[in-house]
């Protein structure tokens, strides 16, 4: 077995697929060890935002002010690989997200100013606050949306989603169901990101068109047999301001 894969067994084998009712041991992969690296501003390339919109620090924090709605991507495609990045939006309702193999046609048309966003599989970067803003608009728990660390194609991109309805049970004991039997957005298995202001983990792990992801150390969400497999890793600005930190990436075979 290749070494890189035999330490990404090792490292995930404690980390199983939780239901909202389970707990488990927490698998914080931090981003060190064999053929992991820092991603830093030489790794990626300016697509449909300003140039004032990102700034890389030398610290390794990222600083995105949000405006105006677009994405930065990186400079070369990648296939198999391991991400880990923490997050934490600036504002109430913050939206971001990190998004998986965004397809090159779709990069083309945003640096030629059509559109604002790519087609590819994101990981939704979205604060409490905007889930609690519906609520109070509509009277009612969304019901096809979390801000726990939804995963979804977008564009034309595909994939079969892990969990595309769960109901969730409030403290008060009722319950609510969000997504529907054949969406192909992956709904999180457990309510675990931490509000404005404060420090979110995320690891995505994405090997042969599979994608999953640990929030602050529990896998949560994903799907498989992603169309296309390959591409771009994109940072999306989307109003708000967010900062990133401890962006780090492993390339597998």
């Amino acid at each position: 077995m290749n070494s890189l894969l035999r330490s990404l067994a090792l490292s995930l084998s404690f980390a199983g697929f939780l239901s909202a009712a389970e707990s488990a041991p927490k698998a914080f992969i931090n981003g060190t060890g064999p053929g992991w690296r820092a991603m830093t501003e030489d790794d990626f390339a300016a697509v449909n935002c300003k140039p004032d919109t990102w700034t890389f620090e030398k610290s390794g924090l990222i600083k995105c002010t949000g405006k105006p709605v677009g994405v930065i991507r990186s400079k070369k495609m990648v296939t198999n690989l391991e991400l880990v990045v923490q997050w934490r939006h600036l504002k109430h309702a913050g939206n971001s997200g990190v998004f998986l193999w965004a397809i090159p046609e779709s990069i083309k048309k945003l640096e030629a100013g059509k559109g604002r966003l790519p087609a590819g599989i994101e990981v939704q970067v979205l604060d409490l606050g905007y889930e609690t803003n519906w609520e109070k608009g509509k009277g009612k728990p969304s019901d096809w949306f979390t801000s726990h660390g939804d995963v979804f194609p977008t564009g034309g991109a595909r994939m079969k989603a892990f969990t595309p309805e769960i109901t969730y049970t409030r403290k008060d004991g009722s319950k609510y169901t969000v997504g529907k039997p054949k969406s192909s957005r992956s709904f999180p298995t457990q309510r675990l990101t931490n509000g404005v202001g404060k420090w979110n983990h995320y690891y995505i792990r994405a090997i042969n068109g599979e994608v999953r992801l640990w929030v602050n150390g529990v896998e949560v969400s994903g799907g498989t047999d992603c169309k296309p497999a390959t591409g771009y890793l994109c940072l999306e600005s989307e109003g708000s301001p967010i900062e990133f930190k401890g962006l780090r990436i492993r390339e597998l075979p």
